[in-house]
């Protein structure tokens, strides 16, 4: 009897043991990412965290997994992942605060949705403090008072691509007129710059009446556009200033039945936007990289994580000049037909001008519906 029982015992042991190396053995341990991914225990993550969500954000996103791709991040233990914000600057502090947490984030490429919001500014050197590498992208932090927040700024100049939407309008529109510009977050460095390269490029005979943000609300996009025609019975310019401002805006001018009264010009080219061009309702598009953005960002982010000093070096050849931290992902200057008045001797030579067939071609390229 009691060698039975010291039988039972051992077999019961073994197995216990068999049962406990088969549950280890069975698949390879993981970690639950804030994406909602799986990563692999050791890999890092390299993350753009954007300031809202719209259409430009998945061309973004496309660059970033081509890179993600073509760099073989896999190979050096990195991942690239795309993290949405709710729109609003508390939103964007949590999310770094969330980042600060976790031990697995290497680098973060943000799009500051407000400037001069110190508390993002110092939890972005807070992370740099802890090591994490920090850059911005489309939308840089105030350059004056908080440059040491990141590293570089990689995007649009978007004093020049305001300049050039605002000579988009003088060029369209010779004896001037009255503007208003419309845009998600009036405080954000991006709409700062453009609004004011905007009255630039346009000139003297141009006059501002206002500057409306709808803090990301598509309906209140809407609203401003139907308010600024009530208030300002003069206003024949507007201005969209972030992607889906221009969707925005031609709806409301279709809604009131008066496209003759409006010159329209806008910044980016949601699908939207590109089908509002083509039935005549958006008469020029300042049109950025985002692809660039998503694709170019996770390469500097890279770089920074590995220590590749060619491939920083090659990114930002004047690095420790004024304005060397700054990485330039190009502008396009889109109009409806070839036979526009709008000619490439207008903008500056950098700036390419595309008939709205050309750009959709540019499109097809690279699988896009929209920039």
């Amino acid at each position: 009897m009691t060698r039975l029982l010291m039988t039972l015992r051992l077999i019961g042991v073994g197995l216990l043991t068999l049962a406990t190396v088969t549950g280890c053995g069975s698949s390879t341990p993981t970690s639950k990412t804030s994406s909602g991914g799986q990563a692999s225990v050791g890999e890092k993550r390299v993350i753009i965290l954007i300031n809202g969500n719209s259409p430009f954000w998945d061309t973004c996103r496309a660059g970033l997994q081509e890179a993600e791709k073509d760099l073989k991040l896999p190979d050096v233990g990195l991942r690239a992942v795309l993290e949405v914000n709710d729109g609003t600057p508390q939103g964007q502090l949590n999310k770094l605060r969330q980042f600060a947490s976790q031990s697995d984030v290497a680098a973060i490429g943000i799009s500051a949705i407000d400037a001069a919001n110190q508390r993002i500014a110092d939890q972005m050197r807070e992370l740099r403090q802890k090591g994490v590498h920090i850059i911005t992208i489309d939308s840089d932090v105030d350059r004056e008072k908080m440059r040491d927040a990141r590293f570089p700024y990689l995007g649009t100049d978007n004093l020049a691509g305001g300049r050039e939407l605002g000579r988009c309008a003088r060029y369209l529109r010779p004896e001037g007129g009255e503007y208003v510009t419309f845009v998600g977050r009036t405080g954000a460095q991006n709409a700062v710059e453009r609004v004011n390269g905007f009255a630039q490029g346009a000139g003297e005979k141009f006059k501002k009446l206002d500057n409306m943000g709808d803090n990301n609300d598509r309906t209140r996009a809407q609203e401003n556009v139907r308010n600024a025609m009530t208030n300002h019975p003069g206003l024949n310019v507007l201005v969209g200033i972030w992607s889906y401002n221009a969707p925005a805006i031609v709806d409301v001018v279709k809604e009131k039945n008066n496209r003759q009264r409006f010159t329209i010009v806008a910044f980016d080219a949601e699908p939207r936007a590109i089908k509002q061009m083509s039935e005549g309702l958006l008469d020029a598009m300042v049109v950025q990289n985002p692809y660039q953005m998503g694709y170019q960002g996770v390469r500097l982010m890279k770089a920074l994580v590995t220590d590749d000093q060619a491939t920083i070096q090659e990114m930002l050849p004047k690095l420790g000049q004024p304005e060397g931290d700054i990485y330039d992902t190009g502008l396009k200057v889109v109009v409806p037909e070839s036979s526009s008045s709008l000619k490439p001797e207008m903008f500056d030579k950098t700036t390419q001008l595309l008939p709205l067939s050309e750009f959709r071609q540019w499109l097809e390229k690279y699988n896009l519906t929209g920039s």
